[in-house]
């Protein structure tokens, strides 16, 4: 079962210096450091469509996953993205853990006072 709008919405506030936007037609975005980490789009009766960031051997084990694939517009530009589209998907459990992943990733990659802001709790 995939995530609801609310739980991902949910847990992806709880990161430290996330931000949330909507755009690109009603996507739900969030970022942190002005960068994306998560991208999920709801549509009612539809199989929710989450996307995140995946480390290379994410990349490996996840683009051919059943209800996985790599994302579209990102992965055609080199990117390593995945996207949670169809059933059977990742439970909550696994999409929980990709999410943080990829915050944790693209946070690693701010730059150095970027991150030692979000260690102090700035805005």
């Amino acid at each position: 079962m995939a995530l609801t709008v609310k739980e991902y919405n949910a847990f992806c506030s709880r990161m430290a210096g996330a931000a949330f936007v909507e755009q690109w037609g009603g996507a739900q975005v969030w970022k942190v450091g002005g960068k994306v980490f998560a991208i999920a789009w709801f549509e009612a009766g539809q199989q929710p469509q989450i996307t995140f960031k995946v480390s290379d051997i994410g990349w490996e084990v996840l683009r051919e996953a059943e209800g996985c694939r790599p994302a579209p517009y990102m992965a055609s530009r080199g990117l390593k993205w995945i996207q949670s589209h169809a059933k059977p998907g990742l439970s909550k459990a696994e999409l929980r853990r990709y999410l943080e992943a990829s915050y944790g990733m693209v946070r690693a990659a701010l730059p150095k006072r970027a991150q030692a802001a979000l260690e102090r709790g700035d805005k």
